[in-house]
């Protein structure tokens, strides 16, 4: 699991636990307390609200449980491995979506082409930060320009 999807899961759990521990506290108040408690905010009612969300979001995430740290060294070995960020020269690539060819690297550089979604294109070599040197054919005609790396897949990559 990528590390910011893993990040995402932890806080979705936690906030799902301690929402939930929070709503169950105040059903709890409601029903077990005065009536009087709850007439203007005082620092008993934010202390039982409090201790109660806690308590409740420390239990809920100690029955239902927490994601892992990690995943298990069985897939860690599994996964393939990352790829490098600089372009092999001759090396085929997918194009992810669909992708501006530019006159020089960077959003400001005049466009030569759209490279449509799927198309494969290789590499020259070159790079200029995350904009990378890369060969086309589009409709029979062969086009070299710069593109922007984020928006290619290794051409064995799913």
């Amino acid at each position: 699991m990528p590390f910011s999807t893993h990040i995402a899961a932890h806080f979705a759990t936690y906030l799902g636990a301690f929402g939930a521990a929070l709503v169950l506290t105040l059903c709890a108040c409601a029903w077990l307390t005065p009536r009087s408690w709850w007439r203007r905010p005082n620092a008993r009612a934010v202390g039982v609200l409090t201790a109660g969300t806690a308590a409740g979001g420390a239990l809920l995430l100690a029955l239902f449980g927490m994601p892992g740290a990690l995943p298990p060294p069985a897939q860690l070995a599994e996964s393939p491995p990352p790829a490098t960020d600089v372009p092999e020269a001759g090396a085929p690539y997918r194009v992810r979506d669909a992708l501006n060819l530019r006159v020089a690297g960077g959003i400001s550089a005049e466009r030569l082409l759209v490279v449509p979604g799927g198309a494969r294109v290789i590499a020259t070599g070159r790079r200029d930060g995350d904009w990378w040197q890369v060969r086309a054919t589009l409709d029979g005609r062969n086009v070299e320009g710069w593109a922007s790396s984020l928006w290619l897949r290794r051409a064995d990559e799913r």
